[in-house]
């Protein structure tokens, strides 16, 4: 229920009130203005202030996080944008597209992995020569003898 002070328009929140509206904790408020994806400002007291519109700039956060978006992506992201401002529809539409060809390209992955996984599931051998999984096209034979560990991003 939001009482009579909740409904000023522009009134400066505590980071108590952050982290009770926003479903995230004191420290991960403390932890993400760390990061530079949140600000906030100090009183004469040097208690913490922030501005309303962070409510949804940390919504947008939290979203970027379930999709599997690494914080140092939407801090770059979040850059572009006033700090103590609430990110517009026209804001966020722009922030999804740039993380839209990632999610793709991270799905087209995970779907490619589920699939091998159905023709290795039995066999158990992971066989460093034509495991499509451990070595798929035997490209480590390119980095010569020895122990070799592919990390399926292209880089070894």
């Amino acid at each position: 229920m939001m009482d009579d002070a909740d409904k000023t328009p522009g009134r400066e929140m505590t980071i108590g009130e952050v982290a009770r509206r926003s479903g995230v904790s004191v420290a991960t408020l403390h932890f993400y203005e760390s990061r530079g994806l949140i600000s906030s400002w100090r009183t004469s007291g040097n208690q913490r202030r922030y501005p309303r519109g962070i409510l949804r700039r940390i919504a947008v956060i939290k979203v970027a996080q379930r999709a599997g978006i690494p914080l140092a992506e939407i801090q770059q992201a979040l850059s572009v944008l006033p700090p103590n401002s609430a990110p517009s529809a026209a804001d966020w539409r722009r922030l999804s597209q740039l993380w839209r060809a990632d999610l793709d390209a991270r799905i087209q992955r995970l779907t490619q992995l589920r699939d091998q996984l159905s023709d290795c599931i039995g066999c158990g051998c992971l066989s460093l020569q034509d495991c499509p999984l451990r070595n798929p096209g035997d490209r480590l034979a390119e980095q010569g003898s020895g122990p070799q560990v592919w990390g399926g991003d292209g880089e070894y």
